[in-house]
C-alpha cells in the first residue's frame, strides 16, 4: 500500500484518522499499532511474523541492556546488533554474495533460491540498532511497555521508507501527545505537507519517471536526450523520495508525532560534503553517529586514517541503499569526491565561489546518478558514452513532460531563495490565523484535488526508495 494509491487515499487514511481522531488518548497507541501492523500486512503479510518476533526480541535485549551491568550490558548489545544485522544481511544481501560466488566459481545460478526482501528492512533495521545502541550509551531509557516500542518500529508513515527516526526523538510523545492531539491547527498543518508531498510524487516525480523509465538505458539514445533523461531522473527522485518524507512528516503530526527533516534543498549544495548535510538528512546524521564517529571520525587522526573512515561510511551507504556493484560504485564515487573535499580543508569547493561550487557540485552529483539508476555496470558505462558523445538529436516529447520539467527545475531553486524559503517553510506552520488557515485549506484543497485525479487516472507507481 503506498501513499499516493487510491486504497489509501479513500480508504485506509480516512478510515484510521477518523478512528485516531474520535477514541480516548490511552487507546490511540495500541489503535496505531493495530493501523501499522495491518498497514504493512497488506504489502507483505508473509513476512509480518519476522518483524513482530524481532520486536520481541528487540525489547528484551534492551531490557537486559538497561538493567545489567556495562560487561553483561554490552554482551547483550552486541547479542541484539548480531540479531538485526544477520536478518539485514541475510535477506538483503544473500542474493548478491551467493551469486557472485556461483559466478566466481562457475555454477549454476538457477541452483540458488532468489530471498525475497521485506519491506521497509532498511529502515526499520537501523531504527531498532539506533535504539538499542542509545540504550546502552544511556540516552534513553529503554521502553517499558512494549506496545510503545513496537509502534516506534511499526509506524506506518515512516515504517517503509524513511525518514529514519531515533527512538529518543519521539520517546516522550508515544508516551504523551495529548496537546498535540488537541490542536486542529497542528492537524491542519500536517495535512498541508501531506498534500504538498503528494503532489510532488503524483504531478512531478510520476510524469517524470515515465519519460525515465522509456528511455534510460537505451542504446541508441542520443547525447542531448542523455542529458535530458539524466536530469530528469534527478528531479524525479528528488521530488519522489522528499515527497514521500514530506508525506510521512505530515501524517505524524496529524497523529501527534514530530519527525526529523530529511531534506533540506540538497541540490543547492556548494559541496559534496554539503550535500550531504542536505539530502537523506537522517541517513547521514544515522552514519555519522553510529559508524563514522564510532570508527574514530576525524578528530585527532591521521589524514590517512580520516580517508579510511570516510570510505568505510561511504562505501556501507552504498551497500545500505542495495545489494548491487553500482550502489558500491556510486558510494566510492561519492567518497573519492568528499576525500578530495577534506583534502582541501574543505575549500576545493569554494575556492570557485558560491554560483560555480553550486553548479559543480550539482553537475558531480547528477554523474552519480547515472550509476544510481543504471541496472549494471555495463549500462552504466553505455550511459555515460552518450552523455559525452555529444552527438545526434533531440526527440520530441510531449508538452506535458517540459511543462512539468520546467516547473520541477524551478521549484529545485526558488523555494529556497532569501524571503521565498522562509514562505514556501510557513506553508505549514502551525499558526492561529483565520487568514493564514484559509490559505492552507486552498493549498490542501487545490494539491489535493489535482493529485487525486491524476492518482484515478495514472498507473500503480511505487515510491523509488520502497526497494531498498
Amino acid at each position: 500500500m503506498v501513499f499516493s494509491s487510491g486504497l489509501f487515499l479513500f480508504y485506509f487514511f480516512p478510515i484510521f484518522l477518523l478512528g485516531y481522531l474520535l477514541i480516548p488518548q490511552k487507546w490511540k497507541n495500541p489503535y496505531a499499532l493495530v493501523g501499522s501492523l495491518g498497514f504493512y500486512t497488506w504489502g507483505a503479510p508473509e513476512f509480518l511474523v519476522w518483524v513482530i518476533v524481532g520486536i520481541l526480541v528487540d525489547y528484551i535485549v534492551s531490557r537486559q541492556i538497561h538493567s545489567n551491568e556495562r560487561l553483561k550490558s554490552i554482551q547483550w548489545l552486541w547479542l541484539g546488533l548480531a540479531l538485526n544485522l544477520g536478518l539485514l544481511l541475510y535477506f538483503k544481501y544473500a542474493n548478491f554474495f551467493v551469486l557472485n560466488l556461483f559466478q566466481l566459481l562457475g555454477f549454476d545460478s538457477q541452483l540458488w533460491v532468489n530471498v525475497i526482501l521485506p519491506l521497509g528492512i532498511s529502515f526499520f533495521t537501523f531504527q531498532k540498532m539506533s535504539y538499542l545502541i542509545d540504550v546502552y550509551r544511556k540516552e534513553v531509557e529503554a521502553s517499558q511497555n512494549i506496545v510503545n516500542y513496537a509502534l516506534y518500529v511499526l509506524l506506518f508513515p515512516q515504517l517503509i521508507a524513511g525518514p529514519i527516526v531515533r527512538y529518543k526523538e519521539i520517546a516522550a510523545q508515544l508516551l504523551d501527545r495529548s496537546k498535540m492531539d488537541r490542536d486542529v491547527h497542528e492537524k491542519l498543518a500536517g495535512l498541508t505537507r501531506f498534500a504538498i508531498g503528494l503532489a510532488k510524487k503524483v504531478l512531478i516525480a510520476d510524469v517524470l519517471g515515465r519519460q525515465v523509465d522509456q528511455y534510460f538505458g537505451q542504446e541508441d539514445l542520443s547525447s542531448p536526450m542523455a542529458w535530458i533523461i539524466l536530469l530528469s531522473w534527478a528531479m524525479q527522485i528528488y521530488f519522489d523520495f522528499s515527497g514521500y518524507s514530506d508525506m510521512a512528516i505530515g501524517l505524524g503530526r496529524m497523529m501527534g508525532f514530530t519527525f526529523p527533516e530529511n531534506f533540506n534543498f540538497p541540490y543547492l549544495a556548494s559541496s559534496i560534503t554539503d550535500f550531504w548535510r542536505k539530502w537523506h538528512i537522517t541517513l547521514s546524521n544515522w552514519m555519522r553517529d553510529y559508524l563514522y564517529i564510532p570508527l574514530g571520525g576525524s578528530r585527532g587522526l591521521s589524514q590517512g586514517r580520516i580517508f579510511v573512515n570516510l570510505w568505510i561510511v561511504f562505501l556501507v551507504s552504498g551497500l545500505w541503499h542495495g545489494a548491487s556493484w553500482n550502489f558500491i560504485i556510486w558510494g566510492a564515487m561519492h567518497g573519492f569526491f568528499l576525500s578530495l573535499d577534506r583534502l582541501a580543508g574543505g575549500e576545493l569547493f569554494a575556492r570557485l565561489g558560491k554560483i560555480p561550487s553550486v553548479l559543480l557540485t550539482f553537475l558531480l552529483s547528477l554523474l552519480t546518478w547515472v550509476v544510481f539508476r543504471a541496472e549494471d555496470l555495463s549500462e552504466s558505462i553505455q550511459y555515460y558514452t552518450q552523455l559525452f558523445a555529444f552527438e545526434g538529436e533531440m526527440i520530441p516529447l510531449d508538452s506535458e513532460f517540459w511543462t512539468v520539467f520546467f516547473l520541477a527545475a524551478i521549484l529545485l531553486i526558488l523555494p529556497a531563495l532569501g524571503p521565498v524559503k522562509k514562505h514556501y517553510l510557513a506553508l505549514w506552520e502551525n499558526r492561529k490565523s483565520l487568514r493564514f488557515n484559509f490559505l492552507q485549506f486552498i493549498i490542501i484543497a487545490t494539491l489535493m484535488a489535482l493529485s487525486v485525479s491524476e492518482v484515478m487516472m495514472g498507473s500503480y507507481s511505487p515510491f523509488i526508495y520502497f526497494i531498498f
